[in-house]
């Protein structure tokens, strides 16, 4: 299955979990729920994955953690505020480069209509 293919179910599913709950809870309800939406329609899913990062020679293993991993191959970032920063999408971009992953979701539950909470970034895909 392609990032592409993967990207189109993860975000019919963030939609119909909009659309049946609205936006306004907390990020780890949202978390919880689209990895078992996911997990419904058969896709493998990681959550709260912790990305090493190399720093001087010395290895850190939690840089980071991915709120979500699809299939090894998406890392899904999700938010819950009224509006998204450029910030958030370069912190996700970094962690497609230290995940050494080429497409990111970043999908924001807090938006009035989920079609405009969701971002996609992407690293030489």
């Amino acid at each position: 299955m392609t990032e592409n293919e993967i990207a189109k179910i993860t975000v019919d599913a963030a939609f119909q979990i909009h659309k049946k709950l609205g936006p306004g809870l907390l990020e780890s309800v949202y978390e919880v729920i689209l990895a078992h939406e996911l997990k419904k329609r058969g896709l493998r899913i990681k959550r709260q994955v912790p990305v090493p990062i190399i720093f001087d020679e010395i290895k850190f293993d939690e840089a980071f953690r991915a709120d979500l991993i699809v299939e090894e191959k998406v890392i899904v970032e999700l938010k819950s505020v009224e509006k998204v920063s450029r910030v958030h999408k370069k912190q996700l971009l970094t962690y497609l480069r230290l995940a050494d992953k080429r497409l990111g979701l970043l999908i924001n539950f807090g938006a009035e209509l989920i079609r405009d909470g969701i971002s996609r970034v992407v690293n030489g895909l």
